[in-house]
């Protein structure tokens, strides 16, 4: 059984049930506070939609399930069907986890849940510890980034639908995988989106890029933070995910006494503390202000925190990208220097108080010294500043295999919280570009016309040049040419940079000074126009020892010396290969990987 339906319709003189199999209508019953029930339960698997004072058929703003499509009926769905095998998982904060973001559709040619759970064991050898999927919320059309969703409860259909993404999350646990899922609460898409028929889910109070703003702090707006709260707390307990990462939290505009994130992250901690694991939430903000990840109890400059477990920080990116590049259009202007870099990986954010030149104003604030550098998500890729190129096309289009592996050498042995994004540890060339499937022409076509205007307004023709043509986000051929080619990772020179990545991620966990966040810990220096990277133990801390990681930029590779105090150092860097000796050196030059002990002898991995 599913149970009872409830629907929230305020304004609603009338609610009624349509179902398309028998073709019947029954009236819904109001059940006070705007809400309607259903007269009976369902049996699960049971298509319906609602019905509001004599209109057309509406599928249901909390549908679990759009079998067909996002403007066709809902379907029930037992959350209680699958029979889980994590009963062992003990969960894993995000924090400091090693973390991959993937796109469920180019994961795999298959482009499905199922199909991505072939591909686990080798994330797991990678030593991935959380998975972060891209959103699969389900939305108009057959492919896209996920991040015009519009049914916000629902699997989208081509991904498996609810019961693949469950299967999904117990196959990543049986192999010691976290599962993140992102979820976009700040506007919902174009396509499909019935919610104001429904009742005031947004507000003309507040704008947002994307319109007029999900209603947080105006009339009603009490059910729909509920729906905002009570939706991340299904995927927790429904379908056993540990993390959310919140998209761009600082278009949820809330001038309520209490921001909803704050309302979320209590809500989310109850909920940790009953399933007896951790259950973290991952906010992308552009705001770069710590009160972000400030527990809810605590204020940041007299603000109350919002209680986020960690957040994206992309000035690390920024500072990486554009040392390792050179390009300095749009966003990237006040970055470039090795100065700007080190202050990246010291400070966390450029802009911390300071002139934004991008943005025109100063912008951010500083972190607290104190404040733990695990709550900072970073990398060298992610699907915005790969796919937000007017090409789509990743650094390896430009960089040699030893800058490749000086951006993977910062990601991974710095003091924040690790991600990766598919392909990157093989140094894959296939592109993420945007791209959509909106099935009405007008919507598409002016997605269409869209991408190319933005040609010219983040300096992408300075980069690429006036004659370059931006690929066609409508095009089936822009969506094929952003799969994975998993050929490539078994190249010579994929296994070599595949290589490498596996030896800094079980540096990164074998060495206590390299797993931590504290700041007291983490020096940079620039020196001869290399920039060094030191990892300190911090005195008190667990285990002991010094990590160096040498970045010498200018003939592009990268040195990682692991010291102990001066003392013998044994670390693991590949396939059960252990290296003794006073230090040793992870070398990697255009793409060869090779270990040197210091003293005689080289050990070539790959």
């Amino acid at each position: 059984m599913s149970g009872d339906l409830r629907v929230w319709a305020p304004s609603a003189s009338r609610v009624d049930l349509m179902l398309p199999a028998s073709g019947t209508t029954e009236a819904m019953v109001a059940d006070g506070g705007g809400w309607w029930r259903s007269p009976r339960p369902l049996l699960a698997g049971t298509d319906y939609a609602f019905s509001l004072d004599g209109g057309p058929p509406r599928p249901d703003p909390r549908s679990p399930w759009q079998p067909v499509g996002v403007h066709g009926p809902s379907r029930t769905f037992d959350v209680g069907a699958h029979t889980w095998a994590d009963d062992g998982w003990a969960g894993r904060d995000a924090r400091g986890a090693v973390t991959y973001e993937l796109h469920v559709g180019t994961f795999t040619p298959e482009g499905t849940l199922d199909a991505a759970v072939g591909r686990l064991d080798h994330l797991a050898d990678l030593g991935v510890e959380m998975i972060e999927l891209m959103p699969v919320a389900a939305f108009g059309g057959h492919h896209g980034w996920g991040y015009d969703g519009v049914a916000l409860w629902a699997v989208h259909e081509p991904y498996g639908g609810p019961a693949a993404l469950q299967r999904f999350v117990d196959a990543a646990h049986a192999r010691g995988l976290a599962v993140c899922l992102d979820v976009v609460d700040n506007h919902l898409g174009p396509s499909g989106n019935y919610l104001a028929e429904f009742g005031p889910y947004f507000t003309d109070e507040h704008q947002t890029p994307w319109g007029s703003a999900v209603n947080l702090d105006d009339d009603g707006s009490a059910e729909v933070r509920a729906f905002v709260v009570e939706k991340a707390l299904r995927w927790f307990r429904d379908f056993h995910v540990d993390a959310l990462r919140l998209d761009a939290v600082h278009a949820l505009v809330d001038d309520s006494p209490r921001h909803v994130l704050a309302d979320l992250s209590d809500a989310v901690a109850v909920l940790a503390r009953e399933v007896g694991r951790p259950l973290s939430l991952v906010a992308e903000s552009d705001a770069n202000d710590p009160r972000t990840v400030t527990p809810t109890g605590s204020a940041f400059e007299g603000r109350p925190g919002y209680g986020m477990t960690a957040q994206w920080a992309d000035d690390v990116h920024h500072a990486l990208h554009t040392l390792l590049t050179g390009e300095r259009q749009g966003y990237y202007a006040d970055f470039g220097t090795p100065e700007t870099l080190a202050k990246a990986l010291t400070d966390v954010f450029v802009h911390d108080g300071g002139w934004s030149t991008f943005r025109g104003k100063n912008w951010g604030a500083p972190v607290p010294p104190d404040m733990d550098r695990r709550r900072f998500v970073v990398c060298s890729q992610d699907h915005d500043q790969v796919g937000n190129r007017a090409l789509g096309d990743r650094p390896s289009r430009v960089l040699t295999p030893g800058a490749l592996a000086v951006s993977a050498a910062v990601v991974l042995l710095g003091p924040f919280t690790p991600m990766l994004f598919m392909g990157e540890e093989w140094g894959a060339t296939t592109p993420f570009q945007y791209f959509s499937d909106h099935e009405e022409p007008e919507l598409g076509a002016a997605i269409s016309r869209g991408r190319a205007a933005e040609f010219g307004g983040h300096g992408w023709a300075e980069l690429y040049g006036a004659d370059v043509v931006v690929p066609d986000p409508q095009a089936l051929s822009t969506f094929e040419a952003s799969r994975l080619d998993w050929d490539e990772a078994s190249s010579d020179r994929g296994a070599r940079m595949l290589g490498l990545y596996r030896g800094l991620v079980a540096l990164r966990k074998g060495e206590p000074a390299i797993a931590s966040g504290d700041r007291a810990g983490t020096s940079v220096r620039v020196v001869d126009g290399a920039v060094v990277l030191t990892r300190a133990a911090v005195e008190g801390g667990a285990g002991g020892g010094r990590v160096d990681v040498v970045l010498v930029l200018d003939e592009g590779h990268v040195s990682v010396v692991v010291e102990r105090d001066g003392g013998a150092a044994e670390v693991a860097l590949d396939s059960g290969v252990v290296l003794g000796g006073e230090a040793a050196v992870v070398e990697s030059r255009d793409g060869a990987v090779a270990v040197t002990v210091r003293g005689p002898g080289v050990v070539v991995l790959r």
